[in-house]
């Protein structure tokens, strides 16, 4: 399972000036106007991933001229991190799609003006990531830039009073483990084009409703793979709603608040049901009935003592792993991919593979918290090294190259649906995506009070 928790102290935050004014949900999303022609808005595929400058050291000079200040180093622009493939023809390539038509009477048919809101650009450098943490030595990734820290604080004061006062979702001494979960920053980082703090709590609620259900019906605290699947299926009607007769209605709408992962699932999904439409609330429940079926698959490896074979262990992770999260961004960015596209098979694609990259990431980084529980944790390392008799270290390494190849395979499937469909809805979902995957890296990175890397360097 996607190693979310406990839910879990970081050090303590200043609590942010209120905003004048914060309604607790955000208007309900409109779909964009489709264009029958649309072109690639230019420069598509940097904005994939936009640029992040890191200071370099500051060059040898003289000493300054009195009457002048020195100038400062200018920042070494990071083009890749290691083991990146190289772009130029792919990148080269797509651009003469990006320009869309030319010549007489093509000018109307650009589309970046019409677009609402506007898509986020590439055109200014960002700032430099956070120092804290480190990545995964070898580990294909894209640097971020600092998420907004006036929305971590906001995102993070909403959600301890949602899991608090509105849920009641953890007792007092779990509130450390609650606050080091970081979940505001973890937000704030996959979703850069929310358009208000109101919308982030959409998947800020659904995340830390899902990692309760995780921690308390399958891991840490009190989970157990024994009747997991009773416990999932009744948790379940919380988001899919049970339309039984009048004589038993009462009793099943009790039991939605009759523990903390089924009155989370409850209220978060009543307040994303309010804010977004019918196709992408219905969305959501097809995609958390995946991750379910994942988690009843390993749970009933852990109670025959079943160690997958490699392949099995990665279809697995595929329905368990982290895809309803990056399957909202529209929804949490305020507008809506039609259902027609996002169930075409190569956007099905794309989701699949972000979803079974950003997992490995997940057993990567969790490694050594998971080696430290008790009981015996599959993850893809492990995996990899019972089922091909490998070193702990080699297995880790070739668990790397797995991801790498997984990172690489959801750009090219992202370029290929740009280029085969450039619309505009469908390429703002792309960037939406491909941020998701940068974000959920740089949480895992930048998560010290959770994630330590193994020493195998």
């Amino acid at each position: 399972m996607p190693d979310s928790g406990p839910l879990g102290s970081s050090p303590p935050e200043q609590r942010p000036t209120p905003p004048t004014a914060v309604p607790d949900a955000p208007a309900p999303v409109v779909a964009d106007p489709t264009p029958t022609v649309t072109p690639i808005p230019a420069g598509f595929l940097a904005s994939l991933h936009p640029p992040v400058t890191i200071p370099g050291p500051p060059p040898a000079q003289p000493p300054p001229p009195p009457t002048a200040p020195s100038p400062l180093p200018s920042p070494a622009p990071v083009t890749a991190v290691p083991d990146a493939p190289d772009t130029t023809a792919a990148d080269s390539a797509l651009r003469a799609v990006l320009r869309g038509p030319t010549g007489p009477g093509t000018a109307s048919l650009a589309v970046a003006d019409r677009l609402n809101p506007p898509l986020p650009g590439p055109a200014s450098p960002a700032p430099a990531p956070s120092a804290e943490g480190r990545a995964v030595p070898g580990l294909y990734h894209h640097p971020i830039p600092e998420p907004d820290p006036v929305r971590v604080e906001e995102v993070s004061r909403r959600i301890k009073r949602w899991a608090e006062d509105e849920v009641q979702l953890y007792p007092e001494e779990w509130e450390g483990q609650f606050d080091g979960f970081s979940v505001g920053r973890y937000m704030v980082a996959c979703h850069p084009d929310a358009p208000t703090v109101d919308h982030l709590m959409l998947a800020t609620r659904l995340m830390v409703a899902e990692n309760a259900v995780d921690d308390c019906y399958c891991e840490d605290h009190g989970g157990s793979p024994v009747g997991l699947g009773g416990r999932l299926l009744l948790a379940h009607t919380a988001l899919d709603h049970c339309h039984t007769t009048g004589e038993y209605a009462p009793a099943w709408r009790e039991s939605l608040a009759s523990d903390a992962p089924r009155r989370a699932y409850d209220s978060a999904m009543e307040y994303f049901v309010r804010a977004t439409t019918p196709s992408q609330a219905d969305r959501y429940r097809h995609d958390m009935a995946r991750l379910h079926m994942g988690y009843l698959a390993e749970a009933a490896w852990a109670q025959t003592g079943h160690v997958p074979e490699v392949w099995e262990y990665l279809a697995m992770r595929q329905f368990n792993n982290f895809r309803p999260c990056p399957t909202i961004t529209d929804s949490v960015g305020g507008y809506e991919l039609p259902a027609d596209l996002h169930a075409r098979p190569d956007m099905q694609r794309v989701i699949a593979l972000a979803g079974n990259a950003t997992t490995i990431v997940n057993d990567l980084y969790s490694y050594t918290k998971e080696l430290d529980s008790p009981g015996h944790h599959l993850n893809l390392p492990v995996v990899l090294a019972e089922r091909e008799q490998l070193s702990e270290r080699d297995a880790y390494l070739k668990a790397v190259e797995i991801h790498n190849e997984l990172q690489h395979a959801f750009e090219a499937a992202a370029t290929d649906l740009a280029q085969a469909c450039p619309l505009p809805t469908v390429l703002r979902f792309l960037r939406g995506v491909a941020a998701w995957v940068d974000g959920n890296h740089d949480w895992h990175r930048t998560n010290t009070f959770r994630y330590s890397l193994p020493d195998f360097w």
